[in-house]
């Protein structure tokens, strides 16, 4: 029997007509690294596990993809495009203006493996949730690595920006998000000043040569005005530490939105939220696990 659920999950998995194994290269070069189990849950999570780890090892052989073994995880296999790889998938229309991002050998590899994955898992947790609900938000709709300019040569590097269409009935809702996924390997402090760079660019204007750079709010000249027609919100997805510990990163957000006039001003305006990562797996995205940081009750990233 055919349940509800089981037509959404199909409905908002990845088309079969497209073969699995560009499926496959295409996530590798978004994504940049991936284990097999994750592979199956964003691409194939009605299958059986060997259904996405038998194409892996034949794009193996064929020298477009390799793996490192995570550590103290019964060999655990996380997967990356090799330079052949990379080459390939540039040409990928779903992949155009995606850099390529071969990495070169299973050591450097490893040093990439901690957070890569984390910012997967993370993405995985909106994947499931959307599923779920019959929303849009397939393997392609999150991006890391996405950086915007800051004017002086500097710029913010987003961990992943997000792309999230929500649906009822006839109804549908696009948002946009930037997601920064916090491992507690930076300071408190360090985490914070994040807030700092995107209402930077929030306010980062285009100036003709020689004209003093903007710092007033954003108006019709506003360079992030290119991307988006409505600045995303902000979200960060904590993790690695104790809930004492997190709530106190999650506090030390909230008081930088109280302190720092340039980040209230982008507060005012923009969504900004904090959530523990166990939390959205948990409970879902769109359940009220989400911190507002500029005061009020838990709710939905969604109600931010």
């Amino acid at each position: 029997m055919t349940t509800r659920t089981d037509t959404l999950t199909a409905a908002h998995t990845p088309s079969p007509a497209e073969p699995l194994p560009h499926q496959l290269l295409a996530a590798l070069g978004q994504h940049r690294m991936a284990t097999t189990a994750q592979l199956h849950d964003l691409l194939r999570p009605h299958t059986a596990r060997q259904s996405v780890s038998t194409p892996l090892n034949t794009l193996r052989r064929k020298g477009l993809v390799d793996y490192t073994v995570l550590p103290h995880s019964n060999r655990t296999r996380a997967w990356y495009l090799t330079g052949d790889g990379a080459r390939l998938v540039k040409d990928l229309p779903a992949l155009r203006g995606r850099p390529p991002y071969p990495i070169t050998s299973a050591t450097a590899a490893s040093l990439k493996t901690p957070h890569t994955l984390t910012v997967l898992r993370t993405h995985l947790a909106f994947v499931a949730d959307a599923r779920r609900r019959g929303d849009e938000h397939g393997h392609l709709d999150w991006t890391p690595e996405v950086s915007h300019p800051l004017g002086d040569g500097e710029k913010v590097i987003t961990d992943a920006l997000m792309h999230y269409t929500l649906t009822a009935g006839d109804q549908r809702t696009k948002l946009r998000a930037f997601v920064e996924v916090d491992r507690t390997t930076m300071s408190s402090e360090r985490l914070a000043s994040k807030l700092i760079e995107y209402a930077r660019l929030w306010s980062h204007q285009s100036q003709p040569a020689g004209r003093q750079r903007s710092r007033q709010p954003a108006g019709p000249g506003a360079v992030w005005l290119r991307w988006y027609p409505v600045y995303p919100r902000v979200l960060f997805v904590l993790t690695g530490a104790s809930r004492y510990v997190l709530k106190n990163r999650i506090s030390d957000l909230q008081a930088m939105v109280a302190q720092h006039s340039h980040v209230a001003a982008l507060a005012r305006q923009v969504p900004l939220g904090a959530a523990v990562l166990e939390d959205l797996e948990l409970h879902r995205p769109t359940g009220e696990v989400w911190t507002p940081l500029n005061g009020g009750q838990p709710r939905s990233w969604t109600e931010l």
